[in-house]
């Protein structure tokens, strides 16, 4: 393990991320990110435009932008790529961070903003066509379904957008939803029902996704009447949200049954002195980019709150240097 004694370990690369680590150099904290890479889930988009100051930006463009402010910070130190897999309590009233990698890191405090992962639907066929016509990042597959049907699941901006990127070259575009309306934001929805290439079905449970070397088609029931049904396509992109990457740190902080970090919403303090969170992994309800960035800068300054008037909280931290 590191001799080192950081004032605070921030997990993950994403707004989140890269917020709490600039306020934290700020206030003078020696700190330590742990990243995977830079960007978070938005690093696939093709086009953000809610993001403040911004009028339109590319996921990557704001990920090196992200990145390249963080670097400035001289109070800063990067491990990337690198995953944590565990936080442990030790005797001395700070927390051990662990990694895939083998770092063993010491800190007074931890601010996770390791955001999620996408969330999948959990039906036959999915994993056997994964790479065969089931994807997960319009950005990433779009052109790949030149002149093709496609199926995308889901009715959240996630969803919405996964439909506009498809929009130039799909064949056609069957939208899926399973409630009975759209739940992304009114500008995108509008962008979408104006293309002539959009179905909309609703109140829709996918029950299997089909194909023999490839997908060819989905299996699907109609909830208002019942009726299982299939629809001929030769993709199935998957939108239908995330899943907060908390695994490594349940056992520490209480988490609702989602596995959403549990928050005081005025700090980012967790179940756990000297444990913070911000972004998706917590139990936030608006999972968005600008609303990652400003719970994360209040976590960091409640870091530094922490820090300050350490003795408070942890008895033994008056023998640390």
């Amino acid at each position: 393990m590191s001799r080192e004694l950081y004032d605070s370990v921030v997990i993950g690369g994403g707004p989140a991320g890269a917020a709490a680590a600039i306020y934290a150099a700020r206030k003078k904290l020696k700190t330590l990110v742990i990243t995977e890479e830079f960007g978070g889930q938005s690093l696939v988009s093709s086009n953000i435009e809610n993001w403040v100051g911004e009028i339109s930006i590319t996921g990557e463009e704001l990920a090196e932008k992200l990145e390249r402010h963080v670097r400035a910070q001289r109070e800063v130190e990067i491990k990337i790529p690198e995953r944590v897999t565990t936080v442990l309590e030790v005797p001395d009233c700070t927390y051990e961070v662990r990694t895939d990698r083998g770092g063993r890191y010491r800190s007074k405090t931890v601010i996770v903003a390791s955001g999620g992962r996408r969330r999948r639907l959990q039906v036959p066929g999915e994993d056997r066509f994964e790479g065969r016509g089931v994807a997960y990042c319009s950005t990433c597959d779009a052109p790949f379904f030149q002149d093709l049907e496609v199926a995308v699941v889901g009715g959240g901006n996630t969803a919405l957008e996964s439909v506009i990127d498809l929009i130039p070259y799909a064949a056609k575009i069957h939208l899926l939803v399973r409630g009975d309306q759209l739940k992304g934001d009114p500008v995108i929805q509008e962008k979408i029902m104006a293309s002539p290439k959009l179905n909309l079905l609703k109140n829709i449970e996918i029950r299997e996704i089909l194909g023999d070397r490839a997908v060819s088609g989905l299996g699907y029931q109609d909830q208002k009447d019942g009726a299982v049904k299939e629809l001929p396509v030769q993709g199935v992109l998957v939108a239908i949200g995330s899943v907060p990457n908390s695994d490594f740190i349940k056992t520490l902080v209480d988490t609702n049954q989602a596995g959403e970090i549990l928050v005081d919403h005025r700090t980012g303090q967790t179940s756990k002195w000297g444990i913070f969170a911000a972004g998706d992994v917590t139990n936030d309800p608006f999972k968005q980019n600008n609303l990652s960035a400003g719970d994360a800068v209040k976590a960091a300054l409640s870091a530094y709150s922490y820090v300050l008037d350490i003795q408070k909280y942890s008895p033994c931290a008056e023998s640390e240097d």
